[in-house]
């Protein structure tokens, strides 16, 4: 005869597992914003930054950030450590920082 299972204890430990999974996002999340340098930006600046990121509707848009953030990655792999982009170089060549620069200059 099976032994019964205990759906109460299963349970319990599948919601510490997506609690803990959940804490390793967030501070993953802050990693990349300190490692960017994203860190230095008022807060307001960077919650519409991501949220203009999930309202756009533009697919090449969406598709040079993509290749952006994929060379960033691949430049902390190599180098070992973490890489820190260059808020006014444009590595993908979609002119999005080119207003971030002129405005660092004035």
């Amino acid at each position: 005869m099976r032994k019964p299972r205990d759906y109460d204890s299963e349970l319990h430990a599948l919601n510490d597992k997506a609690k803990l999974l959940k804490e390793r996002k967030v501070q993953q999340l802050g990693e990349v914003v300190a490692a960017t340098g994203a860190d230095a930006l008022p807060i307001e600046l960077l919650a519409g930054a991501l949220l203009s990121a999930v309202d756009c509707n533009d697919a090449a848009a969406k598709e040079g950030w993509r290749k952006r953030g994929a060379a960033f990655f691949q430049g902390a792999h190599k180098s070992g450590g973490v890489a820190r982009g260059d808020a006014r170089s444009d590595p993908a060549g979609d002119g999005r920082t080119s207003s971030v620069a002129s405005q660092d200059r004035a």
